[in-house]
């Protein structure tokens, strides 16, 4: 797009396809768009909102013939950039088309599998699941930040559930332009829809199908092998990793280089009976014996294993106390509503320069201190007692596996446990759920006095016994806050460090992940490289092969972003 007038022809066509109200100019109204929620930002020359998926397809049609960039972007919710530009240096300009208007779920067989359409989300998965006793592949992990169903497909998001995987599916609706430059739409989601494009996409946005139009065929709706690599313990690779060949297919693990309309994926049944059991231990070694029996031994698998160390168990209670009462008192269902207020507040302090950066949350962090405290006294007393904490929570017979398990084993083991009531067991999963966001309000609150934040999720070995981190101490000594849990029994680690003030954070990061690297280990875990981190050689062929031309999100997992692939000056 050589002149003003071109983008200008451009954006017309933008306004004449989805309403010039729903599309986006202004820096001020692009800025939550092109901003990442944790990392990453950079210019885009628009924003559209659009209304259908007919709509979308015209939008991306615009573009294709511009010759422009195209950032599909859900609920914007990633951890490393993923969705948004990152920098100026792109060599053509960027639309960013977000499509959390299209928020409809379609349930097919009885609610045993859905159709989730471009920008609908996990949280209203969830609800709409909950009449038929099932419930989605993620739950409260992401969908209390309102984390779209689509993102989790195209972002090989892992979730807590341990019997489920990554969040993965070989059945789905979306557009893909090839090395000639030309826009086709591919409907691989088992279902008839008609013929021409548009047709397709409005039968499907209607559910303008029959039941006899939906295939049942071989091509998986989640990663049903999962439960049997976890239990491999003895393995010298990781249970699930974003690099992961065997689970990148077409839109699962695309990273935006597709344009995906809609994903089909199965949903699991609640079960009848559940426990949660809260173990505490100063030795990270029992924990590691602790999931290697339960992983290999057991009849039943844990539903979940959710880790936090003291130091995270602190930060949480005293930086993520507003969200946790939130969560707690109106529902994770409100929580995008702060998210957009919080936004709202931030764009309107941008614009006073006497008022502090990160205004809304030094508010609301201000406002937790009026709160008493919210957590269980039994969690707090393991607080003092121990370093280690895990949240297991068992279903059906492995609850009585895991009551007799526990109870034997800590006879002659360090640390202890105790059985949650049901609103000790809500919180203290609640607790650990909102210790992401919490790292983030204590760097706010600390930004004068504190240097860098770095976050790596980063998948251990499946034989990997020292799991817990211990850095050299020439390392370490550079670090001032260490902040760390994950998903124990998938050796799925989420290791957040502050920085001395000073400490160059790209020489630390690069060497921490060296002793990754010496480990077995691989990174990133279950968040998408993102803009954070490098694309290893398999990933990106496939990113290649999704998008010869690079005009979807370019720039992904540190790639070119320029046309074709071709590397910048």
């Amino acid at each position: 797009m050589a002149d003003n007038s071109a983008k200008d022809s451009l954006i017309q066509d933008l306004k004449t396809i989805v309403g010039a109200s729903y599309t986006l100019t202004e820096q001020a109204k692009i800025q939550p768009y092109s901003k990442g929620f944790r990392f990453g930002s950079g210019e885009a020359m628009a924003v559209v909102r659009p209304a259908t998926l007919v709509e979308i397809w015209r939008v991306l049609k615009a573009c294709v013939a511009a010759d422009v960039i195209v950032i599909m972007q859900a609920a914007n919710t990633g951890l490393t950039g993923g969705s948004t530009p990152d920098g100026n240096n792109y060599d053509r300009p960027i639309v960013i088309i977000s499509t959390m208007r299209i928020d409809d779920i379609q349930l097919i067989d009885q609610g045993k599998q859905i159709v989730g359409l471009a920008g609908s989300t996990l949280f209203g998965l969830e609800d709409k699941l909950k009449p038929y006793g099932r419930e989605p592949h993620s739950v409260i992990g992401s969908s209390c930040i309102g984390a779209s169903i689509v993102g989790g497909i195209c972002n090989n998001s892992g979730g807590a559930l341990v019997q489920r995987g990554p969040a993965y599916t070989e059945l789905a609706l979306y557009a893909q332009i090839d090395d000639a430059g030309n826009l086709s739409l591919v409907n691989n989601i088992g279902i008839h829809l008609g013929d021409e494009p548009e047709q397709i996409l409005d039968n499907l946005q209607k559910q303008n199908y029959r039941e006899t139009d939906v295939e049942y065929g071989e091509l998986r709706a989640s990663d049903n092998e999962y439960q049997e690599r976890v239990r491999q313990i003895d393995e010298p690779t990781p249970s699930r990793f974003n690099n992961d060949g065997r689970r990148l297919h077409e839109a699962s693990g695309c990273a935006g280089k597709l344009a995906v309309f809609a994903v089909r994926l199965d949903t699991f049944p609640i079960p009848e009976k559940q426990q949660v059991f809260y173990v505490g231990t100063n030795d990270p070694g029992v924990l590691a014996q602790i999931r290697r029996d339960m992983l290999s031994k057991f009849e039943t698998l844990p539903v979940s294993g959710e880790y936090l160390h003291r130091g995270c168990y602190d930060a949480s209670k005293k930086y993520g106390k507003d969200t946790f009462i939130v969560i707690d008192k109106l529902g994770a269902k409100y929580i995008p509503k702060m998210f957009a207020m919080k936004r709202s507040v931030d764009r309107i302090a941008d614009k006073f320069k006497f008022l502090p950066s990160k205004f809304s949350d030094k508010i609301m962090q201000y406002m937790s201190y009026l709160w008493p405290n919210h957590l269980p006294k039994r969690m707090e007393a393991y607080r003092d007692q121990y370093e280690h904490h895990w949240i297991v929570e068992m279903s059906g017979g492995g609850v009585d596996e895991a009551r007799q398990y526990l109870s034997e084993f800590f006879k002659n083991n360090e640390g202890d446990y105790f059985e949650c009531t049901q609103e000790e067991g809500d919180k203290a999963i609640l607790h650990r759920f909102v210790a992401g966001g919490a790292i983030g309000r204590m760097h706010a609150m600390k930004a004068n006095e504190l240097g860098s934040v770095m976050t790596i999720d980063v998948a251990f070995p499946r034989n990997e016994k020292e799991w817990f981190e211990t850095l050299p101490k020439e390392l370490d000594d550079q670090i001032a806050v260490k902040l760390y849990y994950g998903h124990l029994f998938c050796h799925v680690m989420h290791q957040n460090y502050i920085l001395k003030k000073g400490v160059d954070a790209k020489k630390v990061k690069n060497q921490i992940l060296a002793t990754f690297d010496a480990r077995g280990a691989e990174y990133p875990a279950e968040h998408n490289v993102g803009h954070e981190y490098s694309a290893k050689d398999e990933l990106k062929a496939f990113y290649k092969k999704l998008d010869p031309t690079n005009s979807f999100n370019p720039g992904i997992g540190k790639t070119s972003k320029c046309k074709h692939w071709a590397e910048s000056e």
